[in-house]
Order: structure tokens, then C-alpha cells, then sequence
């Protein structure tokens, strides 16, 4: 089931992006990843439109709206390859007629991912906090 994230969520879904976030980007230190928890709980998240996909009341996903960006999106690891991501991507997708992204360009199952799903390669920068490369991403309906 896909809902809206409530303040009840946002510690499980802080520990979903963490562990998913330290697998996923092993190029980075988890040192990093540890140090940003307090802010996506209490910044980010809240800052953001987010909604999460819950099974048997278990929170196994997240996705994040935030000035017409996918702030993020993270999937449980045991439960990536499952359409999850495709499904919470296209929540958004019914909602927007744009979307941009960033993806470490180190990702590669992510940056597959996202052009798997319509996203358009653009510049590419540097990331402000961890100063590895990552690439911007669009998408547009057609």
C-alpha cells in the first residue's frame, strides 16, 4: 500500500534510507551516511512531500517530492527488483509533468534504474555534501 509518510514513519524511514543508503554507496564512507541522519529526520523528510509503501505494516519504501525534484527514493534492499520503485515513480509521475533527479554517477543500478524509467541524462556536478560526481536527470511527460 502506498500513503502518505507520517510523522509516526519517519524514524523507520531514516533507518530504511541509512542501511539502504550505506549498501548502495559503498564509494562513500558510512561515516557520512551516519552523520546526515539527524538531518534527513529532521530537515529533509519534513521539508519534503513524501510517501511511503508499506506491506503488513512494514515500512519498505520511501519516495520524496521536494521543489520539483525526487528528493529521494529508497527501497529495503530484500525488497529492490520488485516494481516497488517503479510504482512509487509513478505516483509521481501522475502528479508532475516534470521531474529532476540527482544520482551519484558511481550508482550504476540507479542511474539503470532511473533511465529504465524515462529519465533523460543531463550535466553532470558534484555533489554539495560528499563531493563525489553525480549526475542530473530529467524527466518530462511526453
Amino acid at each position: 500500500m502506498i500513503r502518505p509518510l507520517s510523522e509516526s514513519d519517519l524514524d523507520a524511514a531514516v533507518e530504511l534510507w541509512y542501511h539502504t543508503s550505506v549498501k548502495a554507496h559503498d564509494f562513500i564512507p558510512a561515516a557520512f551516511w551516519h552523520e546526515q541522519r539527524a538531518a534527513m529526520r529532521d530537515i529533509y523528510l519534513p521539508a519534503s512531500k513524501s510517501w511511503v509503501y508499506e506491506e503488513d505494516g512494514q515500512l519498505l519504501g520511501f519516495i520524496s517530492w521536494y521543489q520539483g525534484t525526487v528528493a529521494a527514493l529508497f527501497i529495503s534492499p530484500a525488497h529492490q527488483s520488485r516494481g516497488l520503485g517503479r510504482q512509487l515513480l509513478d505516483l509521481l509521475k501522475a502528479q508532475y509533468d516534470r521531474l529532476d533527479l540527482t544520482v551519484y554517477a558511481e550508482n550504476k543500478q540507479a542511474h539503470g534504474f532511473y533511465s529504465r524509467n524515462g529519465f533523460q541524462e543531463g550535466e553532470q556536478q558534484l555533489c554539495e555534501h560528499s563531493g563525489r560526481p553525480e549526475l542530473v536527470m530529467h524527466w518530462q511527460r511526453g
